[in-house]
């Protein structure tokens, strides 16, 4: 037994290792093909228009924002993992996250004031027109491009999440990677209307806790009625069930509404079924005066809540 221990966790730290190298890997991929496309925008919109004066400075800066120091900071982070400099690479890039969330904020009105300039300036739809028209943007408008950032901005959260689940938790990295994950995904809920009321920031932003894991579940009621199709927040210490706020809300439309925090260290997790290659699974989460049922018809998915649970737990 004093042999099998530490065998085990050098294999599970071999499988961290080799899951965090693909990761890395498929972040670096799509960075460069996210810097093609800002560099359309960027080259051949935001610097020309600079240059010829068609739009006024204040409506350039409304329509385009801080484009070209997205771009600049998706370089700088490009250059890091090229060289392998993960930890340092992403460090750099948090502290230009409040770019992205200003960009991501003022994209609606970005959005209206590009349809009156194509409306009110003929010289400018001829030139976006043309700038179109060019062999480097294979068919793909203008409106297609903007929402690129904020389009990244979600895919770096599961970049994120999958290097954070796969980096050793004794690990110095870990809590770095902890704390840059928690600053992104509060700037996804803070600038982007994302996925929590604000009312739920004083459970969240302690610094000993750490988000693990998000994703929507059913959930199974007791008493025969409909399955709830709930999101979850899986956190170091505690587990949060929300709902989508009512569709026609006027500010609150696109958010989440809590509906429970449950203390983890109350809590007893199972599986009840989806030990097998059967499609899905049903999760029992057991605490001192409620039991959730939770299914998901993806296998896969119900296996790593159950994990991610579990070791919360532990």
């Amino acid at each position: 037994l004093s042999y099998t221990a530490p065998l085990a966790d050098c294999r599970q730290r071999a499988r961290w290792e080799r899951k965090r190298s693909r990761t890395a890997k498929e972040l670096l991929e799509t960075e460069h093909r996210y810097l093609e496309q800002l560099d359309l925008v960027v080259t051949f919109f935001v610097t020309i228009l600079k240059a010829k004066g068609t739009l006024k400075p204040a409506v350039l800066e409304t329509i385009f924002g801080p484009l070209e120091s997205i771009y600049s900071a998706s370089h700088v982070l490009a250059l890091h993992l090229e060289r392998g400099n993960l930890g340092p690479g992403l460090e750099n890039f948090c502290q230009n996250l409040e770019l992205y969330g200003h960009y991501t904020e003022n994209l609606e009105k970005a959005n209206k004031t590009l349809k009156e300039q194509l409306r009110k300036n003929k010289s400018f739809r001829r030139f976006k027109k043309l700038q179109e028209a060019r062999p480097q943007f294979q068919g793909r408008k203008l409106e297609d491009l903007l929402p690129l950032p904020l389009q990244r901005l979600h895919q770096y959260k599961h970049f994120f999440r999958d290097l954070l689940e796969n980096t050793n938790p004794d690990s110095p990295e870990y809590q770095k990677l902890a704390s840059m994950w928690l600053e992104l995904l509060w700037n996804l809920v803070t600038y982007n209307g994302g996925s929590l009321y604000s009312r739920l920031s004083h459970y969240i932003l302690f610094f000993w806790r750490w988000f693990i894991r998000e994703g929507w579940l059913l959930v199974v009621p007791s008493k025969g009625e409909e399955l709830k199709r709930r999101m979850f927040f899986l956190f170091s210490d505690i587990f949060i069930s929300t709902k989508p706020c009512h569709p026609l809300h006027p500010v609150n439309s696109k958010k989440l509404a809590c509906q429970a925090v449950y203390p983890l260290h109350q809590c007893l997790v199972d599986k009840v079924f989806g030990h097998t290659k059967s499609q899905g699974g049903l999760l029992s989460l057991s605490f001192p005066h409620k039991t959730l049922l939770l299914m998901s018809s993806d296998q896969q998915d119900i296996n790593d809540w159950y994990q991610s649970l579990a070791a919360a737990v532990r």
